[in-house]
């Protein structure tokens, strides 16, 4: 997350503008979202980058360790503890969406050897709820229970070029470009050019988007409703995700996409 996202977001805690909003419990929950994207920081480094001041962020981190959320390391920096990771975990375990997409997952790993994911949308992100590992030595992964942008991975592509018209208005609205690569896409002309290509064909492709040497094919899947609300991915290293090898997975993975499609209830899928 950008440091421009985290100041509006704390100004926002800040100002709690709604009559319910509850503006220190806000803090404190952006608090944990800025350990868990950067690690272990300093009662300093918390307070610069949420724009508060030392002892504000001190009493905060304080509270958050206290309830066993967060573990003082040494020199004085904090980080998550496992705790924070269970919540994770225990909203994971309840998403059943897993248990249904889990053999689709396994039907594509076993016909390709490499990495499958499965995506979920998730406010302007994907979040990964699940994968099979590549069996191949050489794998670039991302760890479960992990947000990325959606325009520069092949699962948000994939999710975004099948969003209703005005939900994607509002996306390509207030998205801020990253650019972590060369290839990133860093417009919203060029994101919606990509947009529709993706209808076109049906699947997205991540060339080096989000890291380099790693290449991904996604497709989408529609829940009940018709949203595309999931996707599944192929991922590998460059080394192996030729162009003509994922224009031989495309149409294994269409088909893979369309039968979890009709297993969520999709409408007419």
């Amino acid at each position: 997350m950008s440091d421009g996202l985290f100041l509006r977001r704390a100004a926002m805690a800040a100002k709690g503008e709604k009559y319910y909003f509850v503006s220190s419990l806000a803090k404190g929950l952006l608090i944990l979202e800025l350990l868990a994207e950067r690690g272990e920081l300093s009662a300093s480094e918390v307070a610069s980058a949420l724009e508060t001041n030392r002892a504000a962020s001190h009493r905060f981190l304080s509270t958050l360790r206290d309830l066993g959320y967060v573990e003082k390391k040494q020199e004085g920096r904090f980080c998550l503890s496992f705790k924070a990771l269970e919540l994770g975990m225990k909203k994971l375990d309840s998403f059943d969406i897993r248990d249904v997409a889990h053999p689709y997952l396994q039907e594509l790993a076993l016909a390709f050897k490499e990495t499958v994911n499965l995506g979920h949308w998730d406010r302007g992100t994907v979040v990964h709820l699940d994968k099979i590992n590549s069996t191949e030595i050489l794998r670039l992964d991302h760890g479960l229970g992990g947000h990325a942008p959606a325009y520069c991975t092949g699962l948000g592509k994939a999710i975004l070029a099948f969003l209703p018209d005005v939900e994607l208005d509002m996306y390509l609205q207030s998205v801020e470009f990253t650019p972590y690569t060369s290839t990133t896409i860093t417009t919203p002309e060029r994101l919606m050019d990509e947009i529709e290509s993706i209808r076109n064909k049906g699947y997205a492709i991540d060339d080096e988007e989000l890291s380099i040497g790693l290449r991904c094919i996604a497709a989408p899947a529609l829940d009940y409703s018709g949203r595309p609300s999931y996707a599944l991915s192929i991922s590998g290293p460059t080394q192996r995700m030729k162009d003509d090898r994922m224009e031989f997975m495309q149409e294994k993975l269409l088909s893979v996409c369309r039968r979890l499609t009709r297993k969520i209830g999709a409408p007419n899928k």
